[in-house]
Formats: structure tokens, sequence, C-alpha cells
């Protein structure tokens, strides 16, 4: 293993192996991120705010940053790889107060802080509630959220929630498989880490999609609020 890869970061595939393609099913299965972010965008109309493609270019960073991390396995490709992931998180965060619960910009960019507040905590609950889940306790708030946002949105967008709660499924399953990929390295050399990838992906371009529906039938927000 080489010692400047992040000891959070080891996974079954790179145990055996320190070199570029020691991680073949983490490193192939970023590409899930980037064709999900490839059909996001073909996807996309010309009444789409700007900030669900800001959210497809994160989509594809973090293909990018993933694979970095699975295939070079060195810090500031960690730091790449965690760097996406949060401004997918904060941007969807943002648009999910702003056009699902119709906050105002400001009172949306404030509540910022918040979430992070929220997630140190929550993590730091849930790694001593459920130990086994290690650095996956960050992912399995950002689950917490997203169902939080559906239960909320039930009565007043229901199809919305219904798609919150989707999106809380898949990342919650997926998590599930990031989880368990140490505990099988015996057995499973592979480990399970590269289904995490290809469930994340789906996810994310589901939450996009999500977002999108309700800002279309919305009437786009075509009213200067981007």
């Amino acid at each position: 293993m080489r010692e400047n890869h992040p000891a959070e970061f080891t996974y079954c595939e790179r145990l055996a192996d320190p070199g570029f393609w020691a991680e073949p099913l983490h490193a192939v299965s970023n590409f899930a991120f980037i064709i999900a972010a490839i059909v996001c965008w073909a996807r996309l109309e010309s009444r789409t705010l700007p900030i669900v493609r800001l959210l497809v270019l994160w989509l594809f960073g973090i293909g990018v940053g993933s694979g970095l991390l699975h295939t070079v396995a060195t810090p500031w490709a960690g730091f790449l790889d965690v760097l996406f992931i949060a401004l997918f998180v904060v941007t969807y965060f943002y648009a999910a107060n702003r056009y699902f619960l119709s906050i105002g910009a400001n009172l949306s960019l404030t509540l910022i802080p918040a979430l992070f507040a929220y997630i140190a905590l929550a993590t730091w609950g849930l790694a001593n509630l459920i130990p086994m889940l290690g650095f996956s306790s960050v992912y399995a708030t950002v689950a917490i959220l997203i169902a939080v946002y559906g239960v909320l949105l039930m009565r007043r967008h229901p199809a919305v929630a219904r798609g919150l709660m989707i999106g809380a499924v898949l990342l919650t399953v997926s998590i599930t498989f990031r989880t368990i990929d140490k505990t099988l390295c015996e057995t499973f050399p592979y480990g399970t880490h590269f289904v995490w990838h290809i469930l994340n992906a789906v996810m994310l371009a589901w939450m996009i999609e999500v977002l999108k529906a309700h800002v279309l039938d919305e009437g786009g927000f075509n009213h200067g609020d981007e």
C-alpha cells in the first residue's frame, strides 16, 4: 500500500497492489458518473436554470476526482474527490431551499453554514452510534437530510417528495455497499466499492432530474431568480 495514500481511502483492491491499476473495478466504475453527467447534460432544456447545469458539471467532476483517487491514490486526488462531492451537496442544498421550499436567495445562502454544522454534528453522532459506518457516516447524514426534505414536501410538492425519498433510499443502499467493502476483502478481493460508484451515479443523476422537473413544472422560474 502506498504510504501517501490516505488510510480512510484504502479499499480491498488496493490492499494487494499499490500500482496505478491497482483498483480496476473502482477506476472503471467511475465512468458511471461521467456517463450520467453526459446523459443529464443531453436532457437539459433551454429553460433549465444555470444551477441545474452547475450540478451536472459537479457530477462530471465527481467522476474525474474519484477516478483519480482510485488510480494515482494520493492525498490531493482524495481532496478532489471530496471537493466535488461537497460542491454538489452544497449546491443542491441551496437549490432545495430556494426552489423546493421557496426560501429567498439570500436566506438560502445564509443557511449553508447550518448545513456544515448539521453534517459535522450528525456525523459525530452516527460514527459513535454505528462505528462500522466509518467515513460513510458523512454520507449517511446526507441521506437523512434528503429524507427529511422529502417528509417536509409531502403535502406541498408530493412529486418532489417521492423523488427525494427514492434518492434517499438509493443513497442508503449505496452507502451499505461502501460500508461492507472492507469486510469482504478476504472472501471477495475486489470488494463492493465499485457498486457504490454505480449506484451513486444513478442517485445523483436522479436528484438532478427531480430538481429539473420541478423547476420546469413551476414555469422555469424565469423571473430573475437566477
